[in-house]
């Protein structure tokens, strides 16, 4: 089926059009705000990132949430959900106006970075919620639709926004007060979000009753454990497991091709140059989402055709080829092109991951599972980028790096690859064992 046939088959349902909506506008906020923070921190003419720098800015805003996160997880389980999605937009939009005078009055410093940091855990704990309410709107058969939807959708609105975003920089100019007007319009962006967050009942998107949960209160108290019984429970399933690794791997090496590109575009194809150092990043990140929308299109047709570990193995192989292939020359042309298949393998790797974690979590852990997921998403990219810090030129060329990252995608195929074969081996085992135990207790004629 096409990306067209899966959408219009999943907004058939009326709530799934409400968090779908939701979605599209707060992550097109996503995109006009990213573009604010990334002009005001690596793209002012005042300021020249080095890959200490970047790493640095990246662990400040990223790394704390990992702190976070198991705590948003426990929330995730108990608060109404559809609360937590208005809730959300709100407290970002007010984050987000604090930002905005802060780049008004040129304060970059530590109070800068802390509101930063609070409004993108934010973000986070509201993609979560996106991820665990969706059962709760779809039938189980039209999850991978659903995922492959939603998830690339909201990636291509993001990079739409950001496209947005950098078009009106252009228009409003790259002052301090010209890039806080920009900063201000994604808070405006992100009430009108949680206004359509608001039109959904609020008990539909769960989180289900479970008897034996404990109160909130108590289970804040006792995060720890339950992350020992999360990781218990994904371990149990091992699909989900190895699922989590893979995408932990992919978003290492995804991330140093990120920072590098960074670094080429502002020290090594345009040093002097700030505004188009700017614009050609900017079409890396477009052909990136050309690549989401073109994954939407074919992973759920190569998933309907193979099984969803057979097409990540894929996807992480076709990323090992590309990073030799079109990264060697160091030319902006095969990077725009190298830019799109990794797209294609960072979309098509996240639409089957989600599904497999939603197919085998249970529903009273998701909350937790997909705050401790968007946990290595985060750790794995500051990991990428204090690797690149230690190991990267300032201007960002280097074939060693390049090198280790198409190594470091040919191994977790080969590793993720053996992973699932032996989870299919336990599952057809598991299988025999209880047809051989029912056959064992069938009454004799």
């Amino acid at each position: 089926m096409s990306f067209v046939g899966d959408l219009r088959a999943v907004v058939r349902g009326r709530d799934f059009r409400r968090l779908y909506a939701t979605r599209l506008v707060s992550q097109a906020s996503d995109g006009i705000f990213q573009v604010g923070l990334a002009s005001w921190v690596f793209f002012s003419p005042e300021r020249q990132p080095t890959a200490a720098r970047t790493a640095a800015a990246f662990a400040v805003l990223l790394l704390p949430y990992s702190l976070v996160g198991p705590f948003a997880g426990v929330l995730l389980d108990r608060w109404r959900r559809r609360q937590i999605l208005v809730f959300a937009n709100i407290v970002r939009a007010a984050l987000i106006a604090i930002i905005a005078a802060l780049v008004a009055t040129g304060l970059d410093g530590p109070f800068f970075f802390g509101t930063a940091l609070a409004a993108l855990s934010v973000n986070r704990f509201f993609l979560a919620g996106l991820s665990a309410a969706l059962p709760h709107v779809v039938a189980r058969q039209e999850l991978i639709m659903a995922n492959s939807v939603s998830t690339t959708s909201g990636t291509i609105i993001a990079v739409a926004g950001g496209g947005v975003g950098y078009l009106l920089r252009l228009a409003y100019g790259s002052g301090d007060v010209s890039t806080a007007l920009l900063v201000g319009t994604a808070g405006v962006a992100y009430l009108c979000s949680a206004g359509v967050a608001a039109t959904m009942g609020r008990d539909l998107l769960g989180p289900d009753y479970d008897p034996d949960r404990p109160q909130t209160r108590e289970a804040l108290g006792r995060v720890l454990r339950g992350l020992t019984d999360g990781a218990r429970h994904v371990y149990g399933r091992r699909r989900a497991g190895a699922a989590l690794a893979a995408i932990a791997a992919h978003r290492f090496f995804y991330g140093i091709s990120t920072i590098t590109a960074l670094l080429l575009y502002r020290n090594y194809f345009y040093p002097e140059r700030v505004e188009a150092g700017l614009g050609g990043l900017a079409l890396v990140f477009a052909a990136s989402g050309v690549g989401f929308f073109v994954a939407a299109l074919v992973t759920p047709q190569a998933t309907a055709r193979m099984r969803k570990q057979t097409w990540i193995v894929l996807l992480l192989v076709l990323a090992c080829v590309v990073e030799i292939v079109l990264g060697v020359p160091f030319r902006e042309a095969p990077f725009v092109a190298a830019a799109f298949v990794l797209g294609v393998v960072s979309q098509g790797v996240k639409i089957c991951v989600d599904t497999l974690v939603q197919e085998n979590i249970d529903d009273a852990y998701r909350g937790r599972v997909f705050s401790f997921y968007d946990v290595l998403f985060n750790v794995s990219f500051v990991s990428a980028a204090a690797f690149t810090a230690v190991a990267a030129p300032e201007n960002g060329k280097s074939y060693a790096i390049l090198g280790f990252i198409a190594l470091g995608y040919g191994l977790t195929a080969l590793g993720y690859g053996l992973a699932s074969r032996n989870s299919r081996r336990d599952l057809a085992e598991m299988v025999e064992r209880g047809s051989t135990i029912s056959a064992r207790s069938r009454p004799k004629d």
